[in-house]
């Protein structure tokens, strides 16, 4: 990791002196972090952008290490848009060389005012990262990027402004489908157990107690006090269903469903949730609104 570290470094130190915002190719060369943000860009830029996205499905973006075909798709970008707020943990030092360099980079989560963030003590930012289950939050982070894109590209502003709205009707019209469906299911049920604790602003936005066997990232490791604490938890409230992620291996939450029967009780696992990244590319739940939608979907059936 460091190596890449160094050689990033060197290349960025050579690229300072250029001051072309695009490639020869006419088109904003992009490089995105996780599927939330790539899904998110490619709909603002359109055909006018070229987007690359490091991260795949089911990938962990508090995990992740940079390879050597990342550092050459970072170097040649002309701009790098991150989530910020420690997600990308590992990446950290590469985005500092890249600031320190003059290489244009956006973190989307500056765009959410500081106090309506979730506090956290496992980040260094001292913030819960996971904006992107507030749609509210996931709009600003929208508009943000619509702003920044347009500075950078301002030949192409008016394509950026228009598919920004449209984006941006949509996130309306999935807030309000989600509403309805989410009414479906009692203020007393609404309990949701899964992996790690990435669903804190979903909870805030819709009135959910949420509960990560985890905590914020999965970095950290549950224990088998973790466990036995959340299995009494689950008993006592008579949760029907806990949750896997798609990005997180499921064996804690299998363990977690052993102690609870160990107790004389059974739980469900309800199904797998998209949390720290889309589903497959193609698929209807590799979008950002499509994901959202398989999730409350999910997470209301079984827990009704």
């Amino acid at each position: 990791m460091k190596k890449y570290i160094y050689i990033l470094f060197f290349m960025l130190t050579i690229a300072s002196c250029k001051t072309e915002v695009k490639k020869q190719s006419g088109k904003l060369q992009i490089v995105t972090t996780t599927t939330m943000i790539t899904d998110m860009v490619k709909n603002i830029g359109g055909d006018v952008v070229d987007v690359k996205g490091l991260m795949g499905s089911g990938v962990d973006p508090h995990l992740y290490k940079a390879s050597e075909g990342d550092v050459s798709k970072l170097f040649n970008a002309d701009v790098i848009i991150y989530n910020g707020l420690h997600l990308e943990g590992k990446l950290g030092d590469i985005f500092e060389k890249m600031e320190k360099q003059q290489k244009k980079t956006i973190a989307v989560a500056n765009a959410v005012a500081k106090n309506g963030l979730i506090g956290s003590e496992y980040f260094a930012s001292s913030y819960d990262p996971h904006i992107w289950f507030h749609i509210g939050y996931w709009k600003q982070a929208t508009q943000f990027v619509i702003d920044e894109l347009k500075k950078l590209d301002a030949k192409n502003a008016e394509v950026f402004e228009k598919n920004g709205e449209a984006y941006l009707a949509k996130l309306d019209a999935l807030a309000t489908e989600i509403s309805v469906k989410i009414a479906e299911l009692p203020v007393e049920k609404r309990i949701l157990v899964t992996a790690h604790d990435a669903f804190n602003y979903f909870g805030k936005l819709h009135n959910f107690e949420v509960v990560g066997l985890q905590g914020l990232s999965t970095a950290t490791e549950a224990g088998v006090q973790d466990v036995q604490k959340l299995a009494t938890f689950i008993i006592q409230n008579d949760v029907k269903a806990i949750f896997v992620e798609s990005s997180v291996p499921k064996r804690t939450i299998e363990a977690l469903q052993a102690s609870v029967k160990a107790s004389g009780h059974e739980v469900a696992i309800g199904g797998t949730l998209y949390s720290d990244a889309l589903g497959d590319a193609g698929t209807v739940e590799g979008t950002y609104i499509g994901m959202y939608k398989y999730n409350v979907k999910t997470i209301v059936e079984a827990l009704k």
